[in-house]
């Protein structure tokens, strides 16, 4: 058994990890990356980035940005289709402010993963290990050990990013499943599926049975497309529903569907995952750990998207162990700093889209609001205004938003 001792372990080569490793690199660090699989690797997913991905990188390197436009595996994706429970639709156009740095695209986590590691295991003070699975952790007085098969890896500090199902949350931190706090996911690749909005917008299905999520068809590169349906858990349960049942389902019959899918040839089986959503705070740090990206439940609780708060966190947590070896502080206290930023960054957009998440269970509301904003202009711009502003979005969970749309 090998042992390797580095200044900082970061268990999982994904989006937060990478993120957490390039912003480390340069800092006369030595770094350790590792996955328990080897790269290119898929990740179940919806594969939608929004245009807040393209600004996290722009906050970690202009160089790492400019790969990334030039990437050539995405397509870019300008607004969204809603499809309503009472069969309406709504285009919604996204809008780029100037202080964004770039729109949103769709890209399989496949080919987008697999970009941001190769980006990262060139860097010169990062040592990438691939097909390491962890087995254990110990916390010591002066360190932590983190066990694979292989090999021993030593540090002061660990950072597991290391997704849903992740190894150091479970051993370290003990966050639980919560059935009203969690979603359970369905996706599947096609080809050939027909009727997509010329400006290749994504489309989201809020069709009544599956409330409050949602079923979606985000375009890919090459003609074709990721199929999807993600439900909260306790709906699920609570309605023993079949969510693989409920996806085939809504593919044969369902109006909107039947007919695009027709022609349209399923390139895999129906996969599924778990999300824990970012619907209430967990504990995401301890004595010598941090948690990041889906391993600590910073998952949007309406959209279901992880990919920007997860490159944003780790941003986070290299500031933050930077801070911690300059103070040669690596308890339980000094983390809880890691913890209050996260919170104090995420927390006010994960309340408000909860309460959306909550909103959406009752199909008159969004009948009603989509038959509002297809009569009018103004309408539609406000709405195309929340998806860039926070304040605005706001007005969506307040009843006098309501009274005032009877008006319009």
């Amino acid at each position: 058994m090998q042992i390797k001792k580095f200044d900082v372990v970061i268990v999982g080569a994904g989006p937060a990890g990478c993120s957490a490793a390039y912003m480390l690199s340069g800092k006369g660090l030595k770094i350790a990356l590792l996955d328990k699989d080897t790269f290119p690797r898929d990740k179940i997913c919806g594969d939608a980035l929004s245009a807040d991905v393209t600004m996290q990188f722009h906050l970690i390197s202009e160089e790492l940005t400019k790969k990334m436009e030039q990437f050539p595996d995405k397509i870019a994706s300008n607004g969204i289709r809603i499809f309503t429970p009472d069969n309406n639709t709504l285009d919604v156009k996204f809008t780029v402010p100037k202080d964004k740095f770039g729109g949103g695209f769709v890209a399989r986590r496949i080919d987008f993963d697999n970009f941001f590691f190769s980006e990262t295991k060139n860097l010169p003070d990062v040592e990438v290990f691939q097909n390491q699975q962890v087995k254990e952790v110990i916390i010591e007085t002066d360190k932590i050990s983190v066990k694979t098969p292989d090999i021993i890896f030593e540090a002061p500090i660990a950072l597991g990013a290391d997704g849903a199902q992740s190894v150091l949350n479970k051993k370290l931190a003990e966050n639980k499943v919560e059935r009203n706090h969690y979603s359970a996911g369905l996706r599947q690749y096609y080809g050939n599926v027909k009727g997509f909005h010329e400006e290749n917008h994504i489309e989201l299905h809020f069709y009544k049975d599956i409330l409050p999520g949602y079923f979606w068809v985000f375009p890919l590169p090459g003609n074709q497309a990721n199929v999807g349906l993600g439900m909260l858990s306790e709906v699920v349960s609570k309605k023993k529903i079949n969510v693989k049942d409920k996806m085939e389902e809504l593919l044969r019959n369902h109006p909107n569907l039947k007919e695009r899918f027709k022609d349209a040839v399923p390139l895999e089986t129906i996969r599924g995952y778990g999300l824990p959503l970012g619907s209430k705070k967990r504990t995401i740090s301890g004595d010598r750990f941090l948690l990041l990206g889906d391993a600590a439940g910073l998952i949007d609780p309406f959209s279901g998207e992880g990919i920007a708060n997860a490159i944003r966190s780790g941003r986070i947590a290299a500031n933050h162990v930077l801070k911690a070896i300059k103070e040669n502080s690596f308890g339980v206290d000094f983390n809880k700093q890691y913890d209050k930023e996260i919170y104090d960054k995420m927390w006010s957009e994960f309340r408000l889209n909860h309460s959306l998440q909550k909103l959406f269970r009752y199909p008159a509301i969004i009948n009603f609001v989509v038959k509002k904003a297809n009569k009018s202009k103004s309408v539609q711009l406000l709405l195309t205004s929340m998806l860039n502003n926070l304040d605005i979005k706001k007005e969506l969970v307040k009843p006098s938003f309501y009274f005032r749309l009877l008006f319009r």
